[in-house]
């Protein structure tokens, strides 16, 4: 049967398992007190069930492994075997956590913990890891790559899994953001005719589309940490592993997938550097909550940010399969010089940073009235 098939029917199992759980997830919810309270900081003006993650986790093995017993074994190489083992006892650690937060409301530094193990298990009980490190337009050096590949991989996963949960912030904005990111990790893999990530990619957007019937605003359940948590670490791995190579220069590509929840968390970290505030300590400052600032409604919000996302994603897409191989780092120079440029400037003019600095505009203000007096004296 052809590769295609198999991803329809995950997807198809997955979004309509994701369709009858998320319901029984919200009932039981409510029955053990996993509900999010509303107060200052937050959108919602009700007690909101959550554990939504449950649901889509659930979706999303269920889809995989009712294929798995399908597939012919060329299909899958013992890498890829490992690869999928990691992402499913690495996530189900994170699975676990989130629900327990969404219940018990843990503390930072145990469910930082629990994202550190789950990261470990990937990395020393399956053996996956960012293998090589190429410095741009240098060569590679193996000695560093080595002993670099172990904490760059974990961070990456950790960092990764807490960007999802920082921008879970608005009905539907983490699980759509996450779709569109899973996505763009599917196009590319069926591009590149990477086989497993396309078996993972198929059945977890499936959850992730079976959900968003529930969560999309007004929502009527939280997907919770144990959503958020799970589709971080997903993400991170997926990007991570999908290709199996991964240097520098390509590590631009993972970067860009998941290019919104990752430029958020970095100007949420400025944001209270600058502000002199505790890292960890939450804040009204995301980019959701400055659009919404700007007079932007809920839904409108939400679909901006997609269309972001999306932006992100169709750059990924076109670094890794039009960009020709001999031109690539002078290309990804170029597109990162760029998106920082911008980032920047969108930044400044929505104060995701703060309200009163804004560098960039005023240096560009400053060169625009020499400019118009230097042509004024002509």
């Amino acid at each position: 049967m052809p590769t295609g098939v198999y991803l329809v029917i995950g997807f198809i199992i997955a979004a309509t398992m994701s369709l009858l759980l998320t319901p029984a997830v919200k009932a039981l919810a409510f029955k053990i007190g996993a509900v999010d309270k509303p107060n200052a900081r937050k959108v919602h003006t009700r007690i909101m069930p959550r554990l939504g993650g449950l649901a889509i986790y659930a979706a999303f093995a269920i889809g995989l492994f009712a294929l798995l017993p399908f597939l012919p074994d060329a299909m899958l190489s013992g890498y890829d075997k490992r690869f999928i083992a990691a992402l499913l006892s690495g996530g189900t650690i994170i699975v676990l956590i989130g629900a327990l937060d969404d219940r018990f409301e843990l503390s930072a530094k145990v469910k930082l913990l629990g994202q550190i193990a789950a990261a470990c298990v990937v990395v020393f009980g399956f053996g996956i890891r960012i293998s090589l490190l190429n410095i741009p337009f240098g060569a590679t050096i193996e000695p560093v790559a080595e002993w670099l590949a172990i904490p760059l991989t974990i961070l990456w996963i950790v960092g990764c899994t807490n960007a999802i949960n920082l921008i879970d912030g608005l009905d539907g904005l983490a699980a759509g953001v996450s779709g569109i990111a899973i996505a763009t990790i599917l196009v590319m893999a069926v591009i590149m005719g990477s086989e497993p990530v396309m078996l993972l990619s198929a059945p977890l957007l499936g959850g992730i589309i079976g959900f968003l019937r529930y969560n999309f605003h007004p929502a009527k359940i939280f997907m919770g940490d144990s959503g958020s948590l799970f589709l971080g670490f997903s993400l991170a791995t997926l990007s991570m592993l999908g290709f199996k190579q991964v240097t520098i220069v390509s590590f631009v590509t993972p970067l860009l997938i998941i290019g919104v929840p990752l430029s958020d968390t970095f100007f949420a970290i400025v944001r209270r550097v600058v502000n002199k505030r505790p890292i960890f300590e939450p804040d009204k400052g995301h980019l959701h909550h400055c659009l919404r600032e700007l007079g932007f409604s809920h839904r409108g919000t939400v679909l901006i940010i997609y269309g972001i996302a999306a932006f992100f994603g169709a750059t990924a897409i076109f670094m890794s399969t039009v960009v020709p191989s001999s031109s690539a780092n002078w290309v990804t120079f170029v597109v990162i010089a760029v998106l920082v440029f911008i980032l920047q400037i969108g930044a400044e003019l929505i104060g995701i940073v703060d309200k009163s600095r804004r560098p960039v505009l005023n240096l560009l203000a400053r060169l625009r009235m020499k400019a118009g007096i230097s042509t004024r004296s002509k």
